[in-house]
């Protein structure tokens, strides 16, 4: 009898992963690329006798990395001990990895698990001739992705020079319309929506004068009023320190909309020069917008310690040294009995340091609030001071009660939607369980509200400003300020000297030199005189009020 020969058995089908990809959110929202990408992987797989174990969509997300969440979870996947399949087919390797060097990292991952990267396009063996191809395209692939995001990036910023808005969320304040159609592309700007941009004047409010005039508040005291008094961000969210600070730094709402502001990989900033700027309507003046900038870098911990900003000191981290130009620190004597402003150069460096300076503090205190009251709080003085200022009054509340208007129009045209959407519902025309009715019925709900709550209190702002300033107003004002600032235990006194005098440079214990900025004198004497909401037209950062050379003073002339 012969011998009989098996047939060798076929080796078992391969198992193949489907990974699909496009580039862009609006290719997978209009099903560009993703079915016929399918279409031919199923199709090579069935040529070869592959079985698809399993398909991944990526809709919308680069192949510059690896952040992926499904490229994350095929990889997962394709590491597991066995792996569920053999090959991972793509339709290019573009589709895989725009990314040399990831590209080969992943690709040999993979195949220490025994997993093949397979594009139906550009079929490549594993010989070292089809390597070297491989890396090849692979390397075009990356420079044609960089070459495309910089073509894609210059068209967008011209298009943000020319004021149209290219997408993305738009920032608490504006919402995005419809500004004109070219061919088939719609070009969209930005305008002030006027519920929410009065969250952001009240935020800029805030911070330079605080509640009914009280005083600049800080980040953390701001977000904590705006969420006591029920103030939401635009997601309904309750505001943060980070949120506030965001409000009052960035250029839009000055008019000055920046594209390419950062590095969307390293979230740093990006140079002055890269920017592009879109001009849009402005919610806040420059004048406004700069002096929030100065008050925020006056309370920064590089200018002014944290402990100094609410210190019980009258000059503490104000007052410096004219010799070394270090701190003037509080020092006591006899267990406190004696208290002293003196050079902390000299104090840790000893005189090789410097010199240094002690003056007395209450006879420094007293020499800076008589300086003050004799050189400043006069009607004259204040009246020359606060000049073309008073004269904007009639102007800001003209465009406030323009404003109050939108927002009464807005509140109005939210309730008669209301009103037609609840009659169609009674008459049938609608069903109440529509699909995205209550939804609709909750949106309008909140407008109407927010609108007409806005609109209350940009009316109530200016009711507050009560009566026209004169002089007769204002010498009341200046000798109420007088009286306050004499009152060592008030608040009212400290806030109103370091609002006036943000340096005071002790030149020896007979002179000194006072110097404040005319924006932050104005700021403080319109707050009083109730025309706060005018007094940044006109900024300078310079000290100003020391116009005459008799702002040097004496300790001893007190």
């Amino acid at each position: 009898m012969g011998r009989a020969r098996l047939a060798p058995s076929a080796p078992p089908a391969s198992k193949a992963a489907l990974y699909l990809r496009v580039s862009t959110g609006r290719q997978a929202e209009h099903d560009l690329s993703l079915p016929d990408q399918r279409r031919q992987l199923e199709a090579f797989s069935a040529g070869r006798g592959w079985k698809v174990a399993v398909e991944f969509l990526e809709p919308g997300n680069t192949a510059t990395d690896d952040k992926r969440p499904a490229f994350q979870e095929m990889i997962e996947a394709a590491m597991a001990k066995p792996p569920p399949f053999d090959v991972i087919l793509v339709h290019s390797f573009s589709r895989f990895f725009r990314d040399q060097f990831l590209f080969e990292f992943y690709v040999r991952k993979l195949a220490k698990n025994g997993v093949k990267v397979v594009s139906i396009t550009q079929e490549l063996g594993d010989d070292p001739m089809s390597q070297m191809m491989r890396k090849i395209m692979t390397l075009f692939d990356e420079y044609q992705s960089k070459e495309n995001g910089k073509h894609t990036l210059r068209a967008m910023k011209e298009n943000a020079r020319q004021g149209f808005w290219n997408g993305s969320r738009p920032p608490l304040g504006y919402r995005v319309i419809i500004a004109e159609q070219r061919g088939s592309k719609l070009k969209k700007k930005l305008e002030i929506d006027p519920v929410q941009a009065e969250k952001v004047r009240k935020i800029y409010k805030l911070a330079l004068i605080g509640v009914d005039g009280s005083g600049p508040m800080g980040l953390k005291s701001i977000a904590t009023w705006l969420n006591a008094n029920n103030i939401r961000t635009k997601d309904g969210g309750k505001f943060g320190i980070d949120a506030v600070h965001k409000v009052l730094t960035r250029t839009t709402y000055k008019g000055e909309h920046r594209f390419n502001f950062t590095d969307h990989k390293n979230r740093c900033r990006k140079p002055d020069e890269e920017h592009a700027v879109a001009k849009i309507p402005a919610i806040v003046t420059e004048a406004e917008w700069q002096a929030a900038q100065d008050h925020l870098k006056q309370r920064s911990p590089a200018v002014m310690h944290s402990r100094f900003v609410n210190s019980p000191v009258l000059l503490g981290g104000i007052c410096f040294c004219g010799l070394c130009g270090g701190a003037m620190t509080l020092r006591t004597g006899k267990n406190g009995a004696y208290r002293y402003y003196t050079c902390s150069t000299k104090a840790r460096m000893g005189k090789d340091g410097c010199v240094g300076i002690t003056v007395p503090m209450a006879k420094l205190d007293d020499a800076v609030v008589s300086h003050l009251e004799r050189k400043l709080f006069q009607t004259d003085r204040l009246c020359n001071l606060m000049g073309n200022v008073l004269d904007r009054r009639e102007a800001w509340i003209e465009r406030r009660r323009s404003h109050v208007g939108e927002l009464r129009k807005r509140a109005a045209e939210a309730a008669n939607k209301l009103t037609r959407l609840y009659a169609a519902i009674e008459d049938g025309l609608v069903g109440d369980g529509a699909n995205g009715l209550k939804d609709r019925i909750r949106e309008l709900e909140a407008i109407k509200v927010e609108a007409k709550a806005d609109a209350d209190r940009a009316e109530a702002a200016i009711e507050k400003l009560g009566p026209m300033i004169t002089p007769e107003s204002i010498e009341r004002m200046a000798t109420a300020t007088r009286e306050a600032l004499r009152d060592a235990e008030g608040k009212y006194r400290r806030a109103q000297v370091r609002a006036v005098a943000q340096r005071v440079e002790v030149l020896s214990t007979t002179e000194i030199k006072i110097m404040g900025g005319r924006t932050e004198l104005l700021r403080t004497m319109a707050a009083s005189a109730g025309a706060h909401s005018v007094l940044t037209e006109v900024r300078s950062s310079k000290p100003k009020w020391r116009a005459r050379n008799d702002s040097n003073v004496r300790p001893s002339d007190s």
